[in-house]
């Protein structure tokens, strides 16, 4: 792929004649886009252990490239990627070398402050995209505090918007994994030289757990060591061909969440009324 995926840019401007990042956007280019309902999209991930054969950066790379390529393929109004925020809830994989977490509480106040950013510079229209398991019941929780200060952000964990594609495309793994078929397929896709592919195994499941039909409904968090070899799927099973499908299938799904969210009206926590101050 020729997609710049680099943290802070290398050099957009010069390769594709615009950038889409806001950390290189000029002053008046921000202030261009502020006159055209502009939508800013946030990568959050995390960077932990995935396995021997991943790099530690898996879920915040999957996360900037979909960002990255969403913004880029729409020029009829400004998407804009904010500089990701890559450390994300992932305790649990503490008891594997590479893992870097940050507490629950530091976590909400940090995307909030991010989000409080934005918001007050002007822009009123927030995606945080999301790579991470660990991260999804927590954005919904920033977005459920911050709707109370009248900023709306749109919580959104890519894998959640292709569950059909992992569902009916999978030789092995039903859902996304970790460092197993699909997460494994996108880096072959986005970052093949990153993959050890002799280094590959697949954990096999534990059985110390509820029966499904209760895990439809409730659960214990995760805990430490969850598999031997910190493998959730079976990343034998992966290809390129799979990860570019389901990077697709995401990337065309969120660019129709821009578009409609782009067309919407501003929202207002008190728009129906309030007796509340």
């Amino acid at each position: 792929m020729d997609t710049n995926v680099a943290v802070f840019g290398a050099g957009m401007r010069e390769s594709h004649g615009r950038t889409i990042h806001w950390q290189e956007m000029l002053r008046h280019e921000l202030l261009a886009a502020l006159e055209d309902d502009p939508v800013v999209i946030l990568p959050v991930g995390s960077v932990e252990q995935h396995g021997p054969h991943c790099p530690m950066d898996v879920d915040i790379s999957h996360t900037q490239a979909l960002a990255v390529e969403t913004a880029l393929a729409i020029d009829d109004f400004p998407v804009i990627v904010a500089p990701p925020m890559w450390m994300g809830l992932t305790h649990y994989n503490m008891g594997e070398v590479g893992t870097l977490t940050i507490s629950v509480e530091t976590y909400i106040e940090l995307l909030s402050q991010l989000c409080r950013s934005i918001w007050a510079n002007g822009f009123r229209r927030i995606v945080v995209v999301n790579g991470h398991g660990g991260n999804r019941q927590i954005i919904k929780v920033v977005s459920i505090k911050l709707a109370e200060e009248n900023i709306w952000m749109l919580p959104i964990t890519f894998f959640e918007m292709v569950d059909d594609i992992i569902t009916e495309q999978s030789d092995t793994d039903s859902t996304i994994g970790h460092g197993g078929e699909w997460e494994t397929s996108l880096q072959l896709y986005l970052r093949p030289t990153l993959i050890d592919r002799d280094l590959q195994v697949a954990d096999p499941e534990r059985e110390d757990n509820f029966t499904e039909d209760i895990l439809k409904y409730t659960g214990f968090p995760e805990r430490r060591r969850e598999r031997e070899h910190g493998v959730h799927g079976d990343p034998t099973t992966a290809s390129a061909e799979k990860g570019q499908l389901l990077f697709e299938a995401a990337k065309a799904r969120l660019i129709e969440v821009c578009r409609q969210y782009h067309a919407l009206p501003e929202w207002d926590y008190r728009q129906f009324g309030s007796h509340c101050p």
